[in-house]
């Protein structure tokens, strides 16, 4: 893991060199046919909008990240060559970003908030803006981490490393304005570790920190003037939900961007667990709004509802994951993954439960999930002292990577893995503790194999209403990027060891897979510019997540870092 910062500039070089073969390759292919869409399929909140463009964190509002694109295909997949490179020149971390395309142009956040402008077609830079940070955020424990960017009103917005929403000009790269929000002396953890959300006029965005003995906040601002709007506490109001003052360093936040749906109003966002992580007994209570689908009216950061899928969690099952939406008997539902392993099949209008189902195929903190109630059914004890076997782990079934949802085949692709960890709870104090300090409340914490089975990953294809399992990849190492679907009808995914791979999104065989020469933990996305689709990966691997998985599997530690943007074409 790493804390602190450091510029490498042109250390990825070394990172690509396996691939460079390929990439000089590139020139000599055919040219590709005539740019082509799929045809228009019904679904909610415009699945099939603004094809050639990727302007949102999951492409659409539904987070299906579903590219309505066909140009590149089953057909001829195989013949996609690396169409240009771009090195941000800061490899620390890697990249964990999904990039955003409007109209020829690409738009990406590295390593430390260095935000790029590049021209789509051709990786050349247009403009870059770094943020001055202040001093104390090289001093955090998410040092360097920066997701994803939004745009909107003739701006890409940056959540950065100290505390502010950053609106930048998207055609001159200049800061427009700023606005600090938190103060990283005394609330640790109260940064942005991914863009606020875009709702009409209204940014909002929730800390990061639930790991921390800090009160976890959403905050809204104007988008057009960054002027303060409302906050949202995560930590409710509540002696009964947080008695004995204990919410004051409760957890909570939200550290990853949330949805905006126009056609209800709202903004589904995702909490973080509750602090401390393991240690139970120091916040008696259900802890709400942790480990939560929060549902908030845009303008006033008003509750429309809520649903905590991890009451009183002691286990780290963070809420924070992306919120489906999908059609079911003509209604929309949101499907959502929590890090336990089970995924919440409920009404968007109310968020009554219409389904419960475990991708987890090892997990033993329940017997199993009412799936009409949501109550946890024969919980696990998490006695302080006692070191307890808890499947999954910290990381949960799935990392925060995001899923992908094809209306043509119906199916939802996404990671799993099936990780476990030994745990000692034990009470912690919080007096003393750096801005670095993690407040887990575990005298012991290690991650390790399920019981009768290898730690191993894989991606699935399944009915994101019932679980049903369509197909698998098994992979040595659970993959930790965003997935891609296409109208084309492949699922590209990445794997730590730098290879993207393309499949087919009906049965999972792979088509084609190329080695991008650094692990791949950010997202995959696609677009297309005069007429030609691309598909970019962001390779680089890094991030917090290797740290917490190296006992479990050993290999980690020889992969090779970097950070790089390598985007195909047919050519």
């Amino acid at each position: 893991m790493n804390k602190h910062p450091q510029r490498r500039a042109g250390a990825i070089a070394a990172c690509l060199a396996a691939a460079g073969a390929a990439i000089v390759s590139a020139m000599l292919a055919a040219t590709p046919p005539a740019y082509a869409v799929a045809p228009p399929i019904a679904g909610p909140a415009g699945g099939e909008a603004d094809p050639n463009n990727w302007t949102q964190y999951h492409r659409t509002s539904n987070a299906w990240r579903y590219s309505p694109l066909e140009q590149i295909n089953k057909d001829n997949v195989q013949r996609l060559k690396a169409a240009w490179i771009h090195q941000p020149g800061d490899i620390t971390a890697g990249l964990i970003s999904t990039p955003l395309v409007k109209d020829g142009v690409m738009y990406y956040v590295a390593p430390n908030n260095n935000v790029f402008a590049l021209d789509a077609a051709t990786g050349q830079a247009r403009w870059h803006y770094q943020p001055k940070l202040a001093a104390i955020a090289s001093q955090s424990f998410y040092a360097t981490l920066s997701r994803s960017l939004t745009m909107g009103h003739g701006h890409i917005y940056l959540g950065t490393l100290d505390g502010r929403f950053v609106a930048i000009d998207d055609k001159t790269g200049k800061e427009a304005w700023s606005t600090q929000l938190t103060d990283l002396k005394t609330c640790f953890g109260c940064l942005f570790s991914s863009s606020p959300i875009l709702a009409g006029d209204v940014l909002i965005g929730g800390s990061t920190g639930g790991d921390q003995p800090q009160r976890g906040k959403v905050y809204a601002v104007n988008a057009l003037t960054g002027e303060k709007m409302w906050t949202f506490d995560t930590i409710k109001d509540d002696p009964k939900s947080w008695p004995d003052g204990t919410g004051q360093v409760g957890g909570g936040g939200a550290w990853l961007p949330g949805t905006y749906d126009a056609a209800s109003d709202t903004v589904f966002i995702g909490t973080s667990n509750a602090a401390p992580d393991f240690y139970g007994d120091a916040r008696k209570g259900d802890n709400l709004y942790t480990a939560s689908l929060l549902a908030l009216d845009p303008k006033t950061g008003k509750l429309k509802w809520h649903r905590q899928e991890i009451p009183h969690d002691t286990f780290d099952y963070d809420s924070a994951y992306e919120a489906l939406i999908v059609k079911k008997d003509g209604k929309d539902v949101i499907v959502h993954l929590n890090k336990s392993g089970f995924v919440f099949v409920m009404d968007k209008a109310d968020g009554k439960l219409e389904n419960v189902w475990p991708l987890s195929q090892t997990y033993n903190f329940v017997q199993t999930i009412d799936p009409k109630t949501g109550e946890l059914v024969g919980r696990k004890a998490m006695p302080a002292g006692q070191e307890t076997l808890l499947c999954p782990y910290l990381l949960g079934t799935r990392s925060w990577n995001p899923g992908a949802y094809n209306p043509k085949t119906r199916l939802w692709y996404t990671n799993a893995m099936e990780v476990c960890q030994r745990v000692v709870p034990s009470k912690q104090e919080t007096k003393g503790m750096g801005i670095a300090s993690l407040y887990l409340g575990v005298d012991k914490l290690e991650a390790v194999a399920p019981p009768d089975r290898p730690a191993e990953g894989r991606l699935d294809a399944r009915d994101p209403l019932t679980g049903k399992l369509k197909w698998s990849v098994n992979y040595a190492i659970p993959g930790l990027g965003g997935v891609l679907t296409t109208g084309g009808g492949l699922v590209f995914n990445g794997d730590p060891f730098g290879y993207v791979h393309a499949y087919d999104a009906d049965d999972g065989k792979e088509l084609w897979k190329f080695q991008t020469g650094s692990g791949i933990r950010a997202g995959i996305i696609s677009y297309a510019v005069n007429g030609k689709q691309y598909i970019a990966v962001p390779s680089g691997w890094g991030s917090l997540a290797p740290g917490f998985m190296a006992s479990a599997f050993p290999k980690i530690k020889d992969l090779t870092g970097g950070a790089a943007m390598v985007v195909f074409a047919l050519d």
